[in-house]
């Protein structure tokens, strides 16, 4: 049964718990820098108290309107088979535009820039999460100052270096780390509450629309500081997967979003009472004797942060990977129990050098908001453009019905969206410029391979013509079984091809293997081989693998026993194509991106790690193929 199957009380407690740790870790630790950006940050908001109940209403509202009712409710129903996140919204929203290829088109861009913009949104949570918990020491003493840089690139650099042995000795602390920094959260804002209840007039909706109306000139760099108590939101839908949609909502609805709203409301309080407070109001909540201990909590609570968009990266790509967005990458897998517990080494430290050099390159949590804000918003738009399509579609709404409900979410969206376009000199053009090199590369990848399987086809023979014309004059067949990988089941692969130009053999039993990719998260065992016997013991075999499974084709043939297929590995080699690509002027792409496909194509990983392909069973055969 899936993980978003129905659980026991206690299992939806546990799975509560466990989804603190993973879902909420990004918006949770949004309260160390959200206030202290819109006051304090590189465009300030004048600290006056109809401001500071202005912004606490827009805060909240917020988050009423786009996690709560827009991620909450609606968004998470648009599950692909359990699973959630940009991918799993692109495949359900290609799915219900077949048989229209402009519109399937139109969807795989928009896709894609979406997928650019989590990419973008990734690197920056890094950095800013750990850098604003370490600058709490420069208020207890400006001592410490000289070292928050230092120290913030060891823990970051401790982060990504023990990626590599997975989240599953640690995932068990997350959880109960990050109750204690929900609950610390709640009990901060609600001491000082207390001392000035007055700002809770601020859950009036009409104090956020007074403010608008009254600072139109500062609204808009208002709304784009206002932006960052919502990051993170996108993982309540990437994770769904992980634990289904009601422990997620039960955590969100029963602890995180209280203890978020008081612990915003204790710091508006707090300005208050004490404007002297404003360059870092939430350490200012803590007592001096606490403050200390509140660092080592945040950094605890950031890291925990960090290590959720990371595996949210790593498990983004797998997806891409098999449903040919990107190259294959390497894939180690960290557990034996959870098979989305993976290690990609070149996304680890690919991601890790972006994050060094946005640490050394703004210094400071005010100059990083500038870059973190319209990647976070960039993907909220994207999001509902493409939950309108499913809603419309897949769930049977009727286009009225869908563009009428989330208008009413993008009209917020993209008002966030155009607020943090002014911060792009600020910081802003970070993630833009990585969204856009993400969205070329994936579509260059996608294009590319598009043409490369054209090219393919156009010098490709029917595999029954072929083996038909075998039969003719059969060549000398050597015991055992040869299995050609490729990626189509009709044709004759190419490595058969240049097997039978150089060797002029054939063993005795062959194997033409397919591999199928389907845009559901997971294919079940039973259906996860389909054979067809040929004639003169030739056999079709297709793979088929959901984007979200782990490709195995060694035990996949294994399963081929029950459909009367059995074969002893010691006695099957694996016959893989290794084609040598040629760029060529006037072709389906401009000369330049053939060319980076081509260097793209050339730094993938090999099939036979990625199929986990014994390599001493492994023969390639190179072909040189013209673009």
């Amino acid at each position: 049964m899936h993980q978003a199957a129905v659980h026991s009380k206690g299992q939806q407690a546990t799975l509560a718990l466990a989804a603190l740790g993973v879902v909420y870790g990004d918006i949770g630790t949004s309260p160390l820098y959200t206030l202290k950006e819109v006051f304090a940050g590189n465009h300030p908001i004048p600290l006056t108290p109809e401001n500071v109940l202005g912004i606490l209403s827009l805060i909240l509202w917020s988050l009423i309107i786009v996690v709560s009712v827009k991620y909450v409710v609606f968004v998470m129903r648009a599950d692909n088979r359990g699973e959630g996140g940009i991918m799993a919204l692109i495949a359900l929203a290609l799915h219900d535009a077949k048989g229209n290829p402009k519109r399937e088109r139109i969807i795989m861009l928009i896709g894609l820039l979406g997928a650019g913009m989590f990419y973008g949104d990734g690197m920056v949570t890094p950095a800013i999460s750990v850098l604003s918990a370490l600058e709490g020491l420069d208020v207890a003493t400006s001592a410490f100052k000289p070292y928050i840089i230092p120290m913030t690139l060891t823990v970051l650099f401790c982060l990504f270096f023990f990626q590599r042995r997975g989240t599953a000795s640690v995932g068990a602390l997350f959880g109960p780390v990050m109750m204690l920094w929900f609950s610390t959260l709640a009990i901060l804002g609600f001491i000082n509450l207390a001392a000035h209840p007055g700002v809770l007039k601020a859950v009036n909706p009409a104090y956020g629309l007074l403010f608008l109306i009254e600072n139109r000139g500062i609204a808009l760099v208002a709304m784009g500081a206002v932006v960052l108590s919502l990051t993170g939101a996108e993982a309540l839908y990437a994770d769904m997967g992980h634990f289904g949609p009601k422990p997620i909502r039960q955590s969100w609805f029963c602890f995180v979003l209280p203890a978020l709203l008081l612990n915003y409301f204790g710091q508006g309080a707090l300005l208050l009472v004490d404007p002297g407070t404003i360059d870092n109001p939430f350490y200012h909540l803590a007592p001096d004797w606490a403050l200390y201990p509140l660092v080592g909590l945040s950094t605890a609570a950031t890291v925990i942060a960090s290590q959720a968009v990371i595996s949210g990266a790593f498990s983004v790509t797998r997806q891409a990977m098999q449903l040919g967005f990107v190259p294959r990458f390497e894939v180690q897998y960290t557990s034996e129990k959870e098979q989305g517990q993976i290690y990609l080494p070149g996304v680890n430290w690919g991601l890790f050098f972006a994050v060094v050099i946005l640490v050394i390159g703004f210094q400071s949590t005010n100059n990083l908001a500038g870059a973190y804000g319209i990647a976070v918003t960039g993907d909220m738009v994207i999001t509902s453009v493409l939950a309108t399509v499913v809603a419309a579609r897949g769930w049977g709404w009727g286009w009225p019905r869908a563009v009428s409900l989330f208008a009413c979410f993008l009209t917020l969206e993209l008002t966030f969206f155009f607020a943090n376009v002014l911060k792009i000199p600020d910081g802003g053009w970070f993630p833009l410029c990585v969204g856009s090199l993400v969205f070329l590369l994936m579509s260059t990848w996608k294009r590319g391979s598009q043409l490369l399987s054209e090219r393919l086809s156009d010098e490709s023979i029917e595999l029954e013509t072929f083996i038909d014309a075998l039969l003719v004059a059969m060549p000398t067949r050597v015991p055992g079984t040869a299995v050609f990988m490729t990626s189509s089941p009709r044709h004759v692969p190419n490595a058969m091809l240049h097997n039978l130009m150089h060797n002029k053999i054939l063993h005795e039993r062959v194997l033409v293997v397919s591999v199928q990719v389907f845009d559901a998260p997971y294919v079940p065992e039973i259906d996860r081989v389909e054979v067809h016997k040929l004639k003169a013991d030739f056999y079709s075999v297709t793979v088929q693998y959901g984007f979200m499974d782990q490709p195995d084709i060694p035990q996949a043939l294994s399963s081929c026993a029950e459909q009367g297929l059995e074969f002893d590995m010691m006695e099957t080699s694996f016959f893989l194509g290794r084609a040598t690509l040629i760029p060529k002027i006037a072709s389906s792409m401009v000369l330049w991106r053939e060319k980076l496909y081509v260097a793209m194509f050339r730094n993938a990983s090999s099939a036979t790690s990625f199929y986990k392909i014994p390599s001493n069973r492994v023969v390639e055969l190179g072909t040189q193929v013209v673009l």
